[in-house]
C-alpha cells in the first residue's frame, strides 16, 4: 500500500481527471449531435472552465520541469554567482507574477460573491465557483516554481 501512495501526485491526478471528463463531455456532445440531432450547450460551459484549471495546473508542472521559456544562452554565458542570483530573481518574479494574478482573482471572486452574484449562462452555477480554481491551483504553481529553484541551485551547487 505504501509503494501505492509514493507515486501519487495530486496534480496529475486532477489534470487526468480534468482531461478525462473533457473527453467524455466532449463525446457525449458528438453522440447527441449526430444520432439526436441535439447539441449540450453546457458542455461548452464546463470543458472551457475545466480547460483553464487544467493549465494552471500544467502551468505549475511545467515550472517544475523546466519545461517553461527561458533565456538559456544568456543565462550559460553568466558566471557562476550571477547564475544563482537569476535563479533567485527569476523564482521571484515567477512567484509575484502569480500573487499578483491571486490577488486579482480574489478581488474579483469577492466581487461576484458580494457585488454582482452573476451566474453562468447554461447551469446557473455562481461564475466565482469557476474563478476559484485559478487562487486554488496556483498552490501547484508555486510549488513547480519552489521545486525548479530548488533542482537549479542544487545543480549549481554540485556544479561548483
Amino acid at each position: 500500500m505504501k509503494k501505492l501512495l509514493l507515486g501519487f501526485r495530486l496534480d496529475h491526478w486532477l489534470v487526468a481527471i480534468c482531461m478525462a471528463v473533457m473527453v467524455v463531455i466532449a463525446f457525449l456532445n458528438v453522440l447527441s449531435r449526430y444520432i439526436f440531432h441535439f447539441s449540450l450547450a453546457a458542455t461548452e460551459e464546463i470543458t472551457i472552465n475545466l480547460f483553464v484549471w487544467m493549465t494552471v495546473i500544467g502551468i505549475g508542472l511545467a515550472f517544475e520541469r523546466s519545461g517553461h521559456l527561458g533565456m538559456v544562452t544568456f543565462f550559460h554565458r553568466f558566471p557562476r554567482s550571477m547564475q544563482k542570483a537569476s535563479i533567485l530573481i527569476y523564482s521571484v518574479l515567477a512567484a509575484g507574477l502569480f500573487l499578483v494574478l491571486d490577488w486579482y482573482m480574489i478581488q474579483a471572486i469577492y466581487d461576484e460573491m458580494t457585488l454582482f452574484q452573476a451566474r453562468s449562462a447554461s447551469l446557473d452555477i455562481p461564475v466565482w465557483i469557476y474563478y476559484a480554481g485559478l487562487p486554488v491551483f496556483s498552490v501547484f504553481v508555486f510549488r513547480g516554481i519552489y521545486r525548479d529553484a530548488r533542482a537549479r541551485l542544487s545543480d549549481r551547487k554540485r556544479e561548483d
